[in-house]
């Protein structure tokens, strides 16, 4: 037993003697007064193969072991605390060095998609809609059947997205939103809805299965087909400038009827005519029409006495048009270089 403490006490000298940090001090700590394995700790558990004569001296032997590690260990700790403090005194005590780059602060930039979709919704803002959002999982009956698309519709094959059991899906427009707002709003109603949209569309320089569109809607009475297009028109001026000319297209959409695409001069060459516009001098941004009659009676909405009208446009290509970017993939890449770009 003499001969184990002896040795106990050697290998901790030695190790304490080279001790330079507090991390060191730390392993010395657990090595010798481990609960479990420490080696003192250890050395106590022999004391049942001592007689019982011997076992009061070994056991004052041991304690006062132990108390010479515990008193060498936070000796040391404090020694190497005070190099530490005083080390951290004499670099302070040189000041700081006016001469050295500071760090650079990187600032958050609104994404492009962000900038777009805001300055439109402040527009209709200005001319009386509201911003109202709806929920991007969706029932079947909301995102197809209420907007006259019944199952055997054949534009519902374009439509048809990402299903989530039978009866519910990823809305493939914002449209639903429509239907929501008639059921709990009686006219005069004057919103837009912007929000995130799936369709299964192979991804490429302009299409993505997800992309962000905004819905607009206005019923009261006596709405006509020229406020449609007084309203879209002052849009398209606010927001591409003064000289910016419109057009409308007959079209189809099954929610409306008439239903018209709307063209704008192209932003980039003025309406004379480049690659951007194919050489025609026009761009189309949104779809648009006169709300169908079932439309507004699946919205408790008497068609006898209110019309109104909607539009729809994707964020995206308003986006891409106003800055002039050809790939809609970099809005999804996450580069912080192309987001810097806008402010």
């Amino acid at each position: 037993m003499d001969d184990k403490l002896k040795a106990i006490e050697q290998e901790f000298q030695q190790a304490i003697s080279n001790a330079d940090s507090l991390d060191t001090i730390e392993n010395i700590r657990i090595r010798f007064l481990g609960r479990k394995e420490g080696l003192v700790t250890n050395i106590f558990k022999q004391l049942g193969t001592v007689s019982p004569e011997q076992k009061p001296l070994y056991g004052q032997k041991i304690n006062h072991l132990k108390d010479l590690v515990t008193q060498e260990i936070d000796n040391k700790a404090k020694q190497i605390e005070g190099q530490i403090a005083k080390g951290v005194s004499q670099k302070a005590s040189k000041g700081f060095d006016i001469t050295l780059p500071a760090f650079k602060q990187t600032i958050a930039k609104a994404h492009p998609l962000t900038l777009v979709r805001d300055e439109i919704c402040s527009l209709f803002i200005e001319m009386g809609f509201n911003i109202v959002e709806g929920p991007e999982i969706e029932t079947e009956y909301y995102n197809f059947e209420a907007l006259n698309i019944p199952l055997e519709h054949p534009s519902r094959e374009s439509f048809d997205t990402f299903y989530l059991d039978k009866k519910h899906l990823l809305r493939s427009h914002t449209s639903p939103v429509q239907i929501r707002y008639m059921e709990n709003n009686q006219p005069p109603i004057q919103i837009v809805v912007p929000g995130k949209v799936y369709r299964p569309d192979a991804t490429d320089a302009t299409h993505s299965f997800m992309f962000h569109q905004l819905e607009g809607l206005l019923i009261d009475k006596n709405i006509t087909l020229a406020h449609l297009k007084g309203v879209l028109s002052v849009f398209a001026k606010k927001l591409f400038g003064p000289k910016t000319k419109t057009r409308f297209r007959p079209h189809f959409f099954p929610f409306t009827e008439p239903s018209a695409e709307m063209d704008v001069s192209c932003i980039i060459c003025g309406g004379k005519g480049c690659r951007v516009c194919k050489y025609n001098g026009w761009i189309e941004i949104l779809g648009s029409g006169m709300v169908h009659p079932k439309v507004l009676k699946a919205g408790n909405i008497d068609s006898k006495k209110y019309s109104g009208f909607a539009f729809g446009m994707g964020i995206e290509r308003i986006a891409m048009l106003k800055y002039g970017i050809d790939d809609i993939r970099l809005f999804y890449e996450n580069d912080l270089r192309f987001v810097k770009q806008f402010s």
